[in-house]
């Protein structure tokens, strides 16, 4: 996500020189090529040279202290600049504490709509909401039965009118559902088009006009760019959104979209969506999101998915092992399935600062991941916890029985083996220590 934006803001950043002061004289070509950066990431031609305006507003004459660099200070103001351009704070959802709570989700065709419906409501059970999901997408082929299957697969319910073509009647008729059933909250997927009509326009209003939505939602594809920036004003000037979701961010290296949207829309961005899984969801922040594209990671959601999705006491389980020296294959297993469920590898590891970098040409494929689950999984109990047990003949029968090859078992043995020696280190007195402060920092 933003590889390619934040790689070269990077090396920008970095010529700024001088000592003491920021002046007209150290930022003057660097503000340029960061305003060239910012163009060709198909930022908004207007709001690019806002942004570089406010950051030199604030950076001229500002004192530079001993202990950071100038390149250093416009740095965090142009993060802090990022952070306001993007809406300054999180934007939470509004959900009604009685009663039954409408969101209307509306785009273009392919923003991922119906995906992202599903992710809301599985995400909103979390939060002790009763979904419904609405299928008021009656021209896309096979639309209903896409949102069917994605009901299934969270167990939740999706209201549908088998053969009607007025999808106001299904939206109405779907708020009704959620009341006789003890719902208290409706998601309703409606139709889009591959470019904005007059048919579409009409219909999404009339169905907000009919079931007064709480929320209306408009979900966009992020990389598509200033096309995703000039479809939303479009649609704003019709319908009058409350938020947006960006989609397939994880997809989008350049990030004109994220940087535009809101200042061309007045309309905060309140969900980001990342890839396919059910449970690739999370709420804007945009103080973070300035950080990831600067490069500099984001510790705070990384730590917050781990603990979403991590048990407790096997991780403290786990930490015991580790300071211990006694963790093995069966440890490292658990481990590869409490990662697995933060999402995948590489949004993972981005969201860790100074991680970004190391991994840009890093091939940090999921699919190695499930080759390694599959080497574990094909050893015994005993070559588990003991992995010196693992001879010739043992992982020749490792190889076939996960259909990999003998080499691959044997990168994996040489790999665990480089771990364990780390994991001496981190047991010794000092390691502890060290482990210790690392485990008792906190994030604000």
């Amino acid at each position: 996500m933003f590889d390619d934006i934040s790689q070269k803001l990077d090396k920008a950043l970095k010529k700024v020189t001088g000592q003491g002061r920021i002046s007209e004289n150290n930022v003057s070509d660097t503000l340029r090529e960061i305003r060239r950066v910012l163009l060709d990431a198909d930022v908004n031609y207007k709001v690019a040279k806002q942004l570089i305006d406010d950051v030199k507003q604030k950076a001229m004459g500002k004192e530079v202290l001993a202990s950071v660099t100038p390149g250093q200070l416009l740095t965090k103001i142009f993060h802090d600049e990022l952070t306001e351009l993007m809406g300054g704070k999180n934007q939470e959802i509004k959900l009604n504490p009685s009663g039954v709570t409408v969101i209307l989700l509306v785009g273009l065709q392919g923003s991922g709509k119906t995906t992202f419906s599903a992710k809301l409501a599985k995400y909103l059970t979390t939060k002790n909401r009763k979904v419904v999901l609405a299928a008021a997408d009656i021209y896309r082929p096979a639309a209903i039965e896409q949102l069917k299957q994605l009901g299934e697969r969270i167990n939740i319910p999706v209201f549908s009118i088998s053969g009607s073509k007025d999808a106001v009647e299904i939206s109405s008729q779907a708020v009704k559902y959620a009341k006789e059933n003890d719902a208290n909250t409706v998601i309703i997927d409606t139709a889009g088009r591959l470019h904005i009509d007059e048919k579409l326009m009409d219909e999404v209003t009339a169905i907000k006009a009919k079931v007064q939505p709480s929320e209306t939602l408009f979900v966009v594809d992020s990389m598509t760019g200033q096309d995703a920036v000039n479809s939303a004003k479009a649609f704003h000037d019709r319908v009058d959104f409350d938020g947006i979701v960006l989609t397939k961010l994880d997809g989008d290296s350049r990030g004109g979209c994220a940087l535009s949207i809101k200042a061309v829309v007045n309309k905060p961005v309140k969900f980001i969506s990342l890839g396919e899984k059910l449970d690739s969801i999370e709420k804007f922040y945009p103080e973070r999101l300035a950080s990831r594209i600067l490069g500099k990671g984001d510790i705070v959601s990384f730590v917050e998915k781990a603990q979403e999705n991590i048990d407790q006491l096997e991780a403290e389980d786990l930490e015991k092992k580790l300071l211990s020296n006694q963790f093995d294959f069966e440890d490292f297993l658990k481990q590869i399935k409490m990662l697995k469920k933060m999402g995948s590898m590489q949004s993972i590891l981005g969201m860790i600062p100074g991680m970004n970098k190391s991994i840009k040409n890093a091939d940090i494929d999921d699919k190695q991941i499930l080759k390694v689950e599959s080497i574990i999984q094909s050893m015994t109990k005993l070559e588990r916890k003991n992995p010196k047990v693992l001879n010739g003949s043992r992982r020749k029968r490792i190889a076939v029985g996960s259909g990999n090859s003998i080499q691959d078992v044997n990168r994996l043995l040489k790999q665990f083996k480089e771990m364990q020696k780390m994991m001496k280190m981190f047991s010794s007195k000092g390691g502890k220590k060290m482990l210790s402060k690392f485990g008792n920092m906190s994030f604000n």
